[in-house]
């Protein structure tokens, strides 16, 4: 926040991933410094009165809001870390099942091909003596 106080910087952009689901996480862009105002309802009569003062409630507030948005940033992107990790986890195991199965059929088909080849062999080879 210093750099930004001193002109450093015109505008403070948070780019993270804010988490959906587990699967999905979207990019975000959010405005970080300077402060956006909130439009004031006008049509509102009432006078508060503020203890203490409003610059020093403002003073106080405004970093630990920042620092408060700063860390959902930072936590969003976490969770969306550890979301598309579980999920790239599930597919791998379940395209390593789906491999180990083909392996499995594939190995199964050359055996049994070569119990069948040893079989004819036999066969013919008690052919071949009853000739």
């Amino acid at each position: 926040m210093s750099i930004f106080t001193v002109g450093a910087y015109d505008i403070i952009d948070l780019v993270y991933n804010r988490f959906k689901n587990a699967a999905t996480q979207i990019v975000t862009t959010e405005q970080f410094l300077p402060i956006v105002p909130v439009q004031e309802d006008t049509n509102v009569g009432a006078e508060y009165i503020f203890e203490p003062s409003k610059p020093e409630i403002v003073e106080q507030l405004i970093p630990k809001s920042l620092k408060t948005q700063l860390y959902k940033a930072i936590r969003d992107s976490f969770a969306s870390e550890h979301g598309a990790r579980m999920t790239a986890m599930h597919k791998a195991t379940d395209n390593a099942g789906e491999l180990k199965d083909q392996l499995t059929l594939t190995y199964n088909k050359a055996r049994q091909a070569a119990i069948t080849g040893e079989i004819l062999e036999i066969v013919g080879g008690a052919e071949a003596l009853n000739d």
